[in-house]
């Protein structure tokens, strides 16, 4: 059993960090098995499989990432439901949250082939890339249900502070898909087939692995307690909850998007540039989750006990390690940024051109982690309403900001946009803070 902190245990930075430093763990075996993935498949000794996987991969995440509102929207409700005792709440949450995920799942399988079909009428890709694609992605949705089932059981663990389940999940399920990779492609000769195999594996059995991590919520009946399972007022509150996070989640998804699509109208050497820059957001990304998801957690256990001196320490505590981290990686990047560059890419234009606006992303994280950290707060809250009229307006904002700088800056007021952006996020979440602090105990 993976013990975790009691509801009403101290709020301390030991308690901070007890969770956030196996998100971050977590978070860095990520890219190492999309490395492997490419690894694998790059020893074929052809572009198009490389591709076709690549492209395959983003499609099925895209989709997939649709019902990521599971992973925050189980957090905060659960939180709240462990910090007010209602242990049977918790337990009914989880299945509410498996059973929507599985019906997730169950829809894509049953579209797949008008999913592929929008997918590629849209996609740039060639003939053989998007037929090694559709082999792959023909493969792998069969796993969509358990690959969102999994956002609802990783929210379940963090809310429940047992982060170092979430450790072990992902553990399991990326050391699994390596294996089966390097066997399927390298040892039977399975190609693009063998890593969606592989990958379709490591999700049904990182289900039950998940599962086992969450034992606990089943070891009663309130997984079982059908009149509360389907209660309406608490099943409209969490579809209320999640649809205001899908909203929130698309806006957001967009907008980083359209940063990357008004890039490739730069030329080719600053799409690279800027392909190779994002890197460094995805990198503080990974580092810095630890402490927005302690947030979730802790604010979300303080607002269900209705503790507001609780929700005020908890969110003093975690922003303290996500401002000391962000600083200390905007510090990194700008003194190590051109070591990483080099790392990266080899073409000399696209590594002179990313020295050129480096300084864009040392100074994203200090700027950036207001954002982050009051996502993390909101979340843990459930105030969802106002994170998606916060999201709505800042996407205002960085259209208008976009329309002004980037035809007279180019790529550098693309990037001052994308700044603008995030500190429109964290100027109206903040705001709207003290009206938080002053609703718990009061608010529904």
């Amino acid at each position: 059993m993976i013990e975790a902190a009691t509801p009403t245990a101290s709020l301390t930075h030991r308690r901070v960090l007890q969770i956030a430093l196996p998100i971050v763990l977590s978070n860095a075996t990520v890219p190492i098995l999309g490395a492997v993935d490419t690894g694998v498949v790059g020893q074929l000794g052809e572009a198009a499989p490389i591709g076709a996987v690549g492209i395959g991969a983003v499609i099925l995440s895209t989709l997939y990432w649709i019902f990521g509102f599971l992973r925050m929207g189980t957090t905060g409700l659960v939180a709240q439901a462990r910090g007010a005792g209602e242990s049977a709440e918790t337990g009914a949450l989880l299945m509410r949250g498996l059973m929507l995920g599985a019906l997730g799942g169950v829809l894509f399988i049953t579209a797949q082939v008008a999913i592929f079909a929008g997918a590629f009428a849209i996609s740039p890709a060639s003939a053989e890339v998007e037929t090694l694609a559709r082999q792959y992605m023909a493969i792998r949705i069969w796993g969509a249900p358990a690959a969102i089932a999994l956002y609802a059981l990783t929210g379940w663990l963090i809310a429940m502070e047992r982060t170092r389940g979430v450790l072990v999940l992902q553990l399991w399920m990326n050391g699994l898909n390596i294996g089966l990779d390097l066997l399927f492609v390298l040892g039977f000769g399975w190609g693009v087939e063998g890593v969606a195999v592989a990958t379709l594996m490591a999700e049904w059995s990182g289900l039950l692995v998940g599962l086992w991590l969450c034992r606990v919520a089943f070891a009663g009946n309130q997984w079982r307690d059908w009149p509360r399972v389907f209660d309406p007022v608490r099943l409209k509150r969490m579809l209320a909850v999640n649809a205001d996070i899908m909203v929130r989640s698309v806006l957001l998804t967009l907008s980083f998007t359209t940063f990357l699509f008004l890039a490739a109208d730069l030329g080719d050497v600053t799409l690279a540039a800027n392909q190779v820059l994002v890197q460094f957001l995805e990198i503080t990304a990974f580092a810095l989750d630890g402490f927005a998801f302690s947030a979730e957690a802790l604010v979300g256990g303080a607002v269900g006990a209705g503790r507001r001196d609780d929700v005020r320490r908890a969110a003093i505590l975690t922003s303290q390690w996500g401002v000391g981290g962000a600083v200390i990686l905007g510090v990194a990047f700008y003194l190590s940024g051109g070591v990483l560059i080099d790392v990266m890419a080899t073409a000399p234009e696209v590594r002179e051109a990313a020295r050129e606006y480096l300084i864009w992303v040392a100074i994203a994280p200090s700027l950036g982690i207001a954002s982050w950290m009051l996502d993390g707060i909101y979340f843990g809250a459930t105030w969802t309403r106002e994170m998606r009229w916060s999201m709505i307006i800042s996407v205002i904002v960085y259209v208008i900001a976009l329309a002004v700088m980037l035809p007279v800056w180019g790529n550098h007021g693309l990037w001052g946009a994308l700044i603008v952006f995030n500190l429109a996020r964290g100027l109206t979440l903040g705001v709207q803070y003290p009206g938080l602090e002053a609703k718990v105990g009061v608010r529904p």
